[in-house]
């Protein structure tokens, strides 16, 4: 089923993704810490500050064409991305990060689920990060996100409560089960680490209200050999059953004697309301300059003309390209369809061109090869995944599709 353009932000999935980068510079402290338990708080913080972009962002990303792909390099960060969306039955999307310190690399396959008031987006996957100087391997997967009240009343979102555990057997026989840290904040806010013992002590002095809108304590998980991460507390649990919209964000801070912040969220632009709710980077992942233009591919999301017209605030045309490119891929001829501007024709144009695209590999029994991914096991993790070939990075692109 296609979605009416007003529903989309003027980003792609691809896009979307490369917003887990925007607090980088965790993992380079992460890199360069000689404490363990040091690098793997920050490799916490990281996977949570990856959500918190998502705080007030009610609308859904494009959904990226076979073939399409996402470049972003930060030199000031450190690192270049490259993402292709390398299946589309199921969809599927891959993702590579290098620096100097890490590589950050893995795939997603996002599933929705209606559940009459609310929608649940599953996004599957696994996700991993290898520190270079330590040899290091930490994996994870995205949170459950539910958007509630999607047919009557203000549309809000919330992260599922989660717990993460490694699997039996990682860890060396005799490793100490001794818990050493506790992670406390809020995924909108910062994060914190404070000392277990004297996180315990804390606890001892606290009342938990489970009906409370502000509850201060939002993370009882401690970093041992058997847990290591961010669980929902109280508020998640008041709230994960109701589609109420919770009266004030937690309070992030805990207060504890001895805490330390570990990551705390860039505040919004003062024109974010007026712009999707989007956080200064995620404005500028679909910035294009003519000096970034002349060596992009054909295939960057930066240069479809759904989500350029949607920015530009030209819904009819960001529409009827949608449908053209979904078209194109599907394999189905042009329909007419009723817009009311430039960019709602503009995303059906684009849907419509899609769908011709795939009804002509099926009529030559031809099957669809990524570009620069391929499916094999990963030398490090020993897991089946999307792998880079390192091909993007000599600019050669003559075996780009045409999917715009």
């Amino acid at each position: 089923m296609t979605m009416p353009v007003i529903f989309n932000e003027p980003l792609s999935l691809l896009q979307r993704m490369a917003e887990h980068m925007e607090y980088a510079y965790l993992l380079e402290k992460a890199g360069t810490a000689t404490d363990p338990v040091e690098r793997m708080q920050y490799v916490c913080a990281f996977a949570v500050s990856s959500m918190s972009s998502n705080w007030d962002r009610l609308g859904k990303p494009f959904n990226c064409l076979l073939g399409e792909t996402f470049e972003l390099q930060r030199n000031d960060l450190g690192f270049r991305l490259i993402s292709e969306q390398v299946s589309h039955h199921p969809p599927i999307s891959a993702f590579h990060v290098e620096s100097d310190l890490f590589q950050f690399h893995g795939s997603i396959h996002p599933r929705l689920k209606f559940w009459g008031k609310s929608v649940e987006v599953n996004p599957k996957g696994v996700i991993t990060l290898e520190l270079t100087k330590f040899g290091e391997v930490y994996t994870w997967s995205n949170v459950n996100c539910c958007v509630h009240n999607v047919i009557v009343g203000k549309l809000w979102v919330e992260h599922k409560p989660v717990g993460f555990k490694p699997r039996k057997g990682w860890a060396p026989p005799g490793l100490s089960k001794t818990k050493v840290k506790a992670l406390l904040g809020s995924w909108v806010q910062a994060l914190y680490a404070v000392d277990v013992s004297t996180y315990e002590q804390f606890l001892k002095t606290q009342k938990f209200d489970s009906s409370a809108d502000n509850p201060t304590v939002l993370s009882r998980n401690g970093i041992s050999s058997e847990e290591a991460g961010v669980s929902g507390g109280a508020a998640a649990a008041a709230i994960s059953d109701t589609d109420d919209i919770p009266g004030v964000l937690p309070n992030a801070d805990p207060g504890i004697p001895g805490q330390v912040l570990l990551w705390k969220a860039f505040p919004r632009p003062e024109t974010t309301n007026q712009f999707f709710s989007f956080t200064l980077y995620a404005m500028m992942l679909n910035e294009l300059t003519d000096n970034l233009k002349d060596r992009l591919p054909p295939t960057d999301s930066r240069l479809r003309p759904d989500i350029r017209l949607l920015e530009q605030g030209d819904i009819d045309g960001a529409a009827i390209e949608k449908n053209r490119l979904e078209e194109k891929q599907r394999g189905h001829p042009i329909r007419s369809v009723k817009v009311f501007d430039t960019a709602a024709m503009e995303k059906n144009r684009l849907e419509e061109k899609q769908r011709s695209a795939r009804r002509e590999r099926k009529k030559k029994k031809e099957e669809w090869t990524p570009v620069w991914f391929h499916y094999g096991i990963h030398p490090t993790t020993g897991k089946e995944d999307w792998l880079f070939n390192k091909d993007y990075w000599q600019r050669d692109w003559s075996r780009c599709p045409d999917i715009f």
